[in-house]
């Protein structure tokens, strides 16, 4: 069945995926604080809208893509034009943005507050993954508001449902943490390959179909021997995420050892200026540390 979504947010990850519930015959409203990224969605049949109160008005599904918790709240909740004040009793707020779990706690209260369905749903897939509709998607939530959405997500990518709300978030940051020490420790192999006389790109052909090989030496192993450091998932939104983890890991009274040093590297990476390379490019930082 089409449903009309309003979609916040069509930067990097969000346009291909408000595109892909275009092309699933969904009526998508969108908004975005820089209007002209609107402009590919509108000419595939995309509604562009003033506010974004606007786009949420006559949703019945209503997905956020934003960068951080404080501006999801206030873009959701708290701005004179924020969306989910337009939202019609029954409808559902979809947070697809990676949050704090604590904020997608109180956020899943304000919506049940106002007679709202939520969902957590963070991604994991970059850019290549929302562009092709194969994004990973965690959702925490309640188990009828997941089946109801999950049509709808399906056009994004595989939706699975992981727990009650909070979850969704707590999901990611273990993604993110795997992809973060993952990226650090191909960062090192293929430095290490390459110090010792090896050529990285016969040696990341070499791994292909062993224990060591993984999504990430295969994408991220080639951008790093290419040296192309375009965006599909910015450095700096990693360290964003490995400082989030690390910060709930406290308050759960765990000592995670190599999610700190992963998370020291980035913000190495992001304080010498590399904040908004891909965030393969952990591999320079490591250059910067060995150099001869």
């Amino acid at each position: 069945m089409s449903e009309t979504i309003g979609f916040i947010g069509t930067g990097l990850m969000g346009g291909p995926m408000a595109k892909n519930l275009l092309a699933a015959g969904h009526r998508v409203r969108v908004w975005n604080r820089s209007p002209e990224k609107l402009q590919d969605l509108v000419q595939a049949g995309g509604e562009a809208c003033t506010s974004p109160r606007d786009a949420a008005e006559g949703a019945s599904l209503l997905i956020c893509m934003l960068s951080d918790g404080p501006t999801c709240d206030a873009v959701m909740f708290d701005d004179d034009n924020a969306a989910c004040p337009g939202l019609a009793s029954g409808a559902t707020l979809i947070m697809m943005s990676s949050i704090p779990v604590e904020t997608a706690i109180a956020q899943a209260e304000r919506c049940a507050a106002g007679g709202l369905g939520y969902l957590d749903a963070p991604v994991s897939g970059g850019q290549r993954g929302a562009i092709e509709g194969s994004l990973a998607i965690m959702a925490g939530g309640e188990a009828s508001v997941f089946e109801a959405a999950r049509p709808v997500l399906s056009a994004m990518g595989r939706p699975v449902h992981v727990g009650p709300a909070g979850t969704g978030q707590q999901t990611k940051l273990a993604n993110q943490m795997i992809v973060a020490g993952t990226i650090a420790t191909v960062a090192e192999a293929l430095l290490f390959a390459e110090r010792g006389g090896a050529d990285p790109a016969r040696v990341r052909d070499a791994l292909a179909g062993g224990f060591a090989d993984s999504t990430i030496l295969n994408q991220h192993g080639l951008r790093m021997i290419e040296e192309n450091f375009t965006p599909g998932g910015p450095s700096k939104y990693q360290w964003k995420d490995t400082r989030t983890a690390l910060a709930r890991a406290r308050a759960l009274g765990l000592d995670l050892p190599v999610a700190s040093v992963a998370d020291a590297l980035y913000a190495d990476l992001v304080e010498h200026g590399d904040g908004d390379l891909d965030h393969s490019a952990l591999i320079l930082e490591l250059r910067r540390r060995n150099a001869l």
